[in-house]
């Protein structure tokens, strides 16, 4: 068979074809092939289970299902209002992207018809002067066309015929449904697989975690060495995100010798390996093991999405008894603080959200009708004002006001509180173990009304180290002393001690600051919200918290990260809290529903009923003018202690002449010699009437 050259197209008869080459090399870059580190699984002996939940935890609780079910209301009711004000243009875009596409689809069956996929091999051919292979392509493109040109022949026929039989015998409903249906689906391919219509929400990003980036952040912080035996990182669990989908977390354990504290020490060359923020990184002690912890990865940084406003806010009735939302840890998880039995010290630097925190707390107890109030505010500030709505006493400051001398005040109210726990002490000792079975206060004796001085009663402390601090040191004697009563016994009968500061170290000298420490100490509960140095931080949490790397002088500074603090204490575990807001508003509203509820069960006492407590509590002043006898100029400071713990020994049975010295002096009333009669005549201390006269003028002139 012959060929005609004018069939050969491009090709030359006389041109030999060109050899071709298809050479490749492999050069070895490198002299020996990089070395893959696998983790390195440690044997343990003995290992519970995790069960993982068969339920997810934001679907697990009534409460975990409401929430989760509300926010995901209001994702959709927001997109919902977001597409329909978008509707029109919406409408527009897909119309115009659907024209688009349909050309572009046409466009793609034009190129199926024509084989346009075989150009590269005749030109192939052609470039290499194979005249035999292109005629074998050129043969087979024309039958391909024909029978490609034949489908689509088919394809326009049907389209036609289906487009009438619809228009003449189908409902017009289905007419638009199909419009509607292919409308969308021929935007998609105008748009090329991208979205035509734009999203509501927008969909937070984050950085992925692998296996090989944990690893590299840990050698990088000196935890080990993946080239020595035995110092290689490994893992006891895989990478996963957490329950709330909040982060990535994996149980990592260090090598031998190396131990949970390592790690913390060096938390911030984690974050540095990671290329994440301080903030986002957390580690969890391992109870079993201390060389293995979790590592926990937040996508963003958890402490500067506030933790919303309180719950309290529906202002029902609660119940003292019952653990409060205090806030949100770095996971989003509920916070729950126990208020009963223990003794709770806020620290922080102004305005880090102390006093809001301290107030928190001290409105959940308010809205127990059951529980008694005392709100001592050593810094007179306005945020505890409202709360005379339901305190059995408040006071306010250091120094003499129309409502008394404060200090007076104070040592009247403790003494109560101390006088109350023995009270509650004593009956409790008396009553059957059927219902006293442990021998301390429970949540039916407090409500029982057979029983009417048994209640839980809560002791505020707002900035107590002023009352530490004043001019007499009897009387910081005095009231340190009440302190530690009421902290080491006051538990057990069912009194809460809450205690904030922003000076928790250096006060007083001596007895004064021995007192003042063990105070500080004693403490079960610890909250540090930002502190202003590590030494700072050690007062409030102690020393073991920080061994353990809680530092809350290294939390960030920011107004969004007002109320974020350690609470150490409180559980195994020492959160990163961020608690809940009330604000001034918020407080108000509340504390006129635990006025209510108060009101309704006549549960309302001291100046929150109206009672008279200028007389009830104490007037030392007067007190000590009444124990003078007639013709007495001038009394000893141990036959005034007697006396008043003599004629008003509801007031003043643990009167001594120290403390009585000190209170009157800190009324402007001086301590002068003279002799004593009834102690053999000798000279001791004491105080003139003159003196007690003038000062309750002056004191009268400055009411007026």
């Amino acid at each position: 068979m012959t060929t005609d050259p004018s069939d050969l197209g491009p090709f030359d008869p006389a041109k030999k074809p060109r050899e071709t080459s298809d050479t490749s090399f492999e050069v070895e870059l490198d002299e020996e092939p990089p070395r893959r580190h696998e983790p390195v699984y440690v044997d343990v002996v003995s290992r519970d289970e995790e069960l993982l939940p068969i339920v997810p935890a934001n679907w697990s609780t009534w409460s975990n299902a409401k929430n989760s079910m509300r926010r995901l209301s209001r994702r959709w009711w927001h997109i919902t209002r977001w597409h329909l004000l978008r509707a029109p243009w919406h409408g527009l875009l897909l119309t115009w992207f659907a024209l688009v596409g349909t050309a572009r689809l046409a466009a793609r069956q034009q190129r199926w018809w024509w084989v346009s996929e075989q150009d590269q091999l005749r030109q192939a051919a052609a470039t290499n002067n194979d005249p035999d292979t292109w005629s074998r392509l050129m043969r087979e493109v024309r039958a391909i066309r024909l029978y490609r040109g034949t489908v689509l022949g088919g394809e326009v026929v049907a389209l036609v015929v289906g487009f009438e039989l619809l228009l003449h015998f189908a409902p017009r409903w289905t007419m638009y449904a199909l419009l509607v249906a292919a409308v969308p689906l021929l935007a998609r391919a105008g748009r090329l697989g991208r979205p035509v219509i734009g999203s509501a929400v927008v969909q937070q990003r984050y950085r992925k975690l692998r296996g090989d980036i944990v690893l590299r952040a840990y050698y990088r912080a000196g935890l080990g060495h993946p080239d020595k035996k035995d110092e290689e990182i490994g893992f006891l669990s895989p990478m996963s995100r957490d329950a709330m989908d909040t982060g990535s977390q994996v149980k990592v354990v260090l090598p031998f010798g190396r131990t949970f504290a390592d790690a913390v020490n060096v938390k911030s060359k984690i974050a540095s390996g990671l290329d994440v923020s301080d903030f986002q990184v957390f580690l969890t002690r391992d109870k079993e093991s201390v060389r293995s912890h979790t590592l926990f990865v937040a996508d963003r940084d958890p402490l500067a999405i506030p933790a919303g406003p309180t719950p309290m806010l529906d202002c029902r009735p609660r119940d003292i008894w019952e653990p409060i939302w205090l806030g949100l840890d770095e996971r989003g998880r509920q916070v729950l603080l126990e208020l009963m039995w223990n003794s709770i010290l806020i620290g922080a630097q102004p305005r880090k959200g102390k006093t809001f925190t301290a107030r928190l707390i001290a409105l959940y107890a308010a809205l127990d009708p059951y529980v008694r109030l005392t709100v001592v505010d050593g810094k007179k500030s306005p945020d505890w004002r409202r709360f005379a709505l339901v305190a059995h006493m408040i006071i306010f400051g250091t120094a003499p006001n129309r409502d008394g001398d404060p200090l007076e005040m104070l040592v009247f109210a403790l003494t109560e509180i101390k006088q109350h726990i023995e009270r509650v002490n004593e009956i409790l000792s008396q009553l059957p173990v059927e219902l006293c079975p442990e021998g301390k206060l429970t949540r039916d004796l407090a409500r029982d009304p057979r029983f009417p001085d048994l209640f839980v009663w809560l002791l505020v402390m707002e900035e107590f180290q002023v009352y530490f601090e004043t001019e007499s040191q009897e009387l910081n004697k005095q009231i340190a002393g009440l302190l530690s009563f009421i902290m080491a016994q006051g538990p057990s009968a069912g009194v809460i001690l809450e205690s904030s500061s922003q000076k928790p170290s250096g006060v007083g000298a001596g007895d004064v600051q021995r007192l003042f420490n063990r105070f500080r100490d004693n403490h079960q509960v610890r909250f540090a919200l930002k502190c202003g140095s590590r030494d700072v931080s050690m007062a409030v949490l102690g020393g073991d918290a920080y061994q353990e790397g809680y530092d809350a002088s290294s939390l960030p500074i920011g107004r969004e990260y007002r109320g974020v603090g350690y609470l150490y204490g409180a559980s195994d575990d020492t959160p990163l809290v961020r608690c809940h807001l009330a604000t001034g508003e918020d407080a108000e509203v509340i504390l006129l529903a635990a006025r209510r509820h108060r009101e309704r069960l006549g549960l309302l006492t001291g100046m929150a009923a109206g009672e008279d407590m200028a007389r009830e509590r104490r007037d030392v002043l007067k007190d000590v003018r009444d124990v003078f006898y007639a013709g007495e100029v001038w009394v000893s400071w141990p036959q005034i202690a007697a006396r008043l713990a003599e004629q008003m020994p509801e007031h003043y049975s643990d009167m001594t002449a120290e403390a009585a010295s000190a209170q009157v002096r800190a009324l402007k009333v001086p301590s002068v010699d003279g002799r004593d009669k009834a102690d053999g005549n000798r000279v001791v201390k004491g105080a003139k009437l003159k003196d007690i006269d003038a000062a309750l003028k002056q004191r009268e002139l400055a009411d007026v």
